[in-house]
């Protein structure tokens, strides 16, 4: 790897990164040029990053290629573009894929953290310009969700990057940039989950034993998680899982299931899979009057979601959740002070880059909750 930068006046850096030509087909290394950051931009020499079921659905499914994924990740500043005040050389920060300018209207209100100027970006490039930041032999490689963090240097928009405490351990935190803070949140957050009451939760990956965990956190009195795989029942318990339930073993509706096991259904309900008809099920298994259900997932097929008018004439709620309501830059610095050391369960495997396939086998089998893949020295 090459690099010839200041902070007055970056240049192009010729670093590796896993590019994904095709989707579906393994990720090639490759040598890419960085570009220096843009005004309001920073470039980030990435130190870990972690896989989350999103880049796969999105490496499954999405038509943009070539292209760089990962967007959990933790990095150091290697430069800064022009009006950047936050930010230097040397600051730690995590990159996330939702960003906080903190002058929209949604920035400014308490009620959302869907910033207008930041948000969720599904083209494969920059907010500022539209363009990107990643060539190969002068081609164009496409980013993903601004982040793009399966390389070995990024650049990021100001706005989507979080500056952290330097002793905070960057192996652990890039986890808090995405997953395990969508679960917290949505338990703490979106839903505010109230010490004695019933949980369920559909689908127990990390954003779903995170859920677990911050409903235990809350004092919930029972959380009853759901997944077809009987193997993830012994790690679940140690999130505080206290019933688990394969919908492959029962003759029954598994909504039916949970009303009995709950006397009447849960006070709240989470779909942590990305399956639409689950959210139904969801909303069919928490309790008449108060029940809520929050919705997670990112569907890959049928993103409508169907149901009776009656659940909601009974008094039932469906509410989504992005990233656990959390406001990044407003909110993340103190989750990461907090909650840093409490993620270690989440981390599976820790893998090399040049290993990043096995990771992606290793989630698509089922047999991984976060594997945290460490970038060369």
């Amino acid at each position: 790897m090459s690099s010839s930068s200041s902070i007055d006046q970056p240049n192009v850096i010729t670093c590796k990164a896993m590019v994904a030509w095709e989707a579906g087909k393994d990720l090639v290394m490759e040598e890419v040029e960085v570009s220096p950051p843009q005004p309001l931009e920073i470039r980030v020499k990435v130190i870990c990053t972690s896989l989350c079921r999103t880049d796969i659905t999105a490496w499954e499914s999405q038509a943009i290629f070539p292209r760089i994924f990962g967007h959990e990740a933790s990095g150091i500043v290697e430069s800064v573009g022009e009006g950047v005040t936050e930010f230097v050389k040397g600051d730690h920060v995590l990159t996330v894929f939702t960003g906080e300018c903190k002058t929209c209207k949604h920035c400014e209100s308490k009620k959302s953290n869907m910033c207008q100027v930041l948000g969720l970006e599904r083209r494969g490039v920059m907010h500022s310009d539209q363009g990107t930041r990643f060539s190969v032999k002068g081609k164009p490689v496409y980013h993903y969700c601004a982040v793009s963090s399966f390389s070995e240097y990024t650049v990021v928009h100001s706005g989507c990057a979080v500056k952290v405490s330097q002793q905070a351990p960057l192996e652990k935190i890039c986890l808090l940039s995405c997953g395990v803070a969508a679960g917290l949140g949505a338990a703490w957050n979106v839903a505010d989950i109230s010490k004695g009451s019933i949980v369920v939760i559909f689908g127990l990956g990390t954003v779903g034993l995170a859920v677990a965990q911050g409903a235990k956190l809350r004092g919930a009195s029972q959380i009853i998680g759901v997944d077809i795989n009987p193997e993830k029942y012994e790690k679940a318990k140690c999130f505080g899982v206290t019933d688990f339930l394969n919908p492959n073993e029962y003759n029954e509706p598994i909504q039916q299931v949970i009303k009995r096991i709950s006397g009447g259904g849960t006070d709240y309900s989470f779909e942590c899979i990305g399956n639409t008809g689950m959210v139904t099920t969801a909303l069919q298994s928490c309790c008449d009057g108060w029940g809520l259900t929050v919705t997670l997932g990112v569907p890959k097929t049928n993103p409508e979601i169907a149901s009776h008018y009656s659940a909601f004439l009974s008094g039932k709620t469906l509410k989504g959740s992005l990233f656990g309501g959390w406001k990044p830059k407003s909110d993340l610095p103190s989750l990461v002070n907090k909650y840093m050391n409490r993620v270690d369960e989440f981390i599976t495997h820790n893998l090399p880059f040049e290993d990043i396939n096995k990771a992606f086998t290793l989630m698509r089998e089922g047999k991984c909750l976060r594997c945290v893949i460490h970038m060369p020295n």
